[in-house]
């Protein structure tokens, strides 16, 4: 669902329960990663979920992505993963043992990332869906929102863009085996070492996110509002999946771009020398991207080094600004 429209069908929720909620650190006033609700002076509560139907064809893969996404969402908000649910919908005429690669590749990613799987809920469907209603720990002091940026901060990215063109690509059968492996490689990988190495290295970690459905400028634009300032990004900090501009120019496009492009219509602002496809890959949709955090100059230093002394790319893609909106420069 595009960004407008969830916003529109959230709105009245906020009316049933009202604002006096002490312990609900993050909810529904602000868009962000997930839930945090405070349990006592040490602990509070992440919970989030994410599902969705298959952006490759091997099931195991398949089941691994969706679960490494779900999971990045508890790593946003700098908690840790506990446990987990899994969300099914699977049609009766497939073979079950498709869904018990699914399912084996998601528990193999939540094994990886030190939680369980303690359940889940599956119904009939269509066409196979797999996600994760994942829970979390974190410190309420020490909680990561997408609000907070200030002026002067760095915006730092862990992961390369384009896997929504390099999926679209594969679905349409002209995506290289080669290209399909990097995306994988990249969807696959939990954010556990960023968010680690972020954590640990004592920077000023002022807002976080990851970069999933609405695209880099779509998430960036929340942190941005939310945060009350301008991001500035420069086109060529970027990194791009093998293949995803050739991809992106040749019209493999996921229809999430259009929407993203839509919705973030007057509120961003191409320099003349950014070229088309990294306009489309910026508003690429992204399966389990990287964290895109706003981090104090002063401590750019120390985060960059922790990245990278844990094998995490360190893409430093713009600064924080006075003013709203975003701009990309060339």
């Amino acid at each position: 669902m595009g960004a407008d429209a969830l916003a529109h069908v959230l709105q009245p929720l906020n009316g049933v329960f009202g604002a006096d909620l002490p312990n609900l650190l993050v909810g529904l006033g602000n868009a962000d990663d997930a839930a945090v609700y405070q349990i006592n002076e040490e602990q509070a509560i992440v919970a989030t979920t994410d599902f969705f139907p298959p952006v490759v064809d091997d099931p195991y893969t398949f089941g691994a992505i969706a679960a490494a996404n779900a999971l990045s969402d508890i790593y946003a908000m700098g908690g840790k993963p506990l446990f987990c649910l899994n969300l099914v919908g699977f049609p009766d005429d497939l073979d079950p043992s498709i869904l018990s690669d699914i399912l084996r590749g998601g528990a193999d990613k939540v094994r990886e990332a030190g939680a369980l799987i303690a359940g889940g809920h599956t119904v009939t469907d269509h066409e196979p869906k797999y996600g994760l209603a994942a829970i979390g720990l974190v410190h309420p002091q020490q909680v990561w929102t997408k609000g907070g940026a200030q002026p002067g901060d760095a915006l730092v990215l862990t992961k390369a863009l384009g896997t929504g063109v390099i999926t679209t690509a594969l679905k349409n059968e002209a995506a290289s085996e080669e290209h399909v492996a990097s995306a994988v490689i990249s969807m696959t990988t939990l954010n556990a070492a960023a968010a680690d190495s972020l954590r640990s290295s004592g920077a000023a970690i002022h807002a976080c996110t990851d970069i999933t459905g609405f695209g880099l400028l779509g998430h960036a634009l929340e942190m941005a509002e939310q945060s009350h300032t301008r991001f500035i990004f420069q086109a060529g900090a970027f990194a791009w999946l093998p293949g995803a501009p050739d991809y992106a120019l040749a019209g493999y496009t996921p229809g999430g771009t259009q929407r993203n492009a839509n919705h973030l219509a007057g509120h961003v602002t191409f320099a003349d020398g950014v070229s088309e496809a990294q306009r489309l890959l910026l508003y690429d949709p992204q399966t389990s991207g990287g964290l895109l955090a706003a981090v104090s100059a002063g401590s750019l230093a120390s985060a960059r080094a922790a990245l990278e002394a844990a094998g995490v790319p360190c893409l430093v893609v713009g600064q924080v600004t006075e003013g709203d909106g975003l701009m990309v420069e060339a």
